[in-house]
């Protein structure tokens, strides 16, 4: 008992957020998904020295420890 009032209200936000959207700025928006002009290999360049591309030698560093053992 006692959530009848917190239900009610969790429904009229629902019903709010449903029935009356707000205005959406579409330029912003549109400026937004635009991103900086920056392109995806110009991002992998600033960060290459960052980047192991080499998971072979870290293969035995970390066992699934849900595996069967083997005999």
């Amino acid at each position: 008992m006692g959530r009848g009032r917190a239900k009610a209200k969790q429904t009229k936000v629902a019903r709010e957020l449903k029935y009356h959207s707000p205005n959406t700025d579409l330029a912003a928006l549109q400026r937004e998904l635009g991103g900086s002009g920056k392109s995806d290999r110009d991002f992998d360049d600033d960060y290459k020295e960052y980047v192991d591309d080499d998971d072979e030698d870290h293969a035995d560093e970390d066992p699934d420890t849900w595996a069967r053992p083997t005999r």
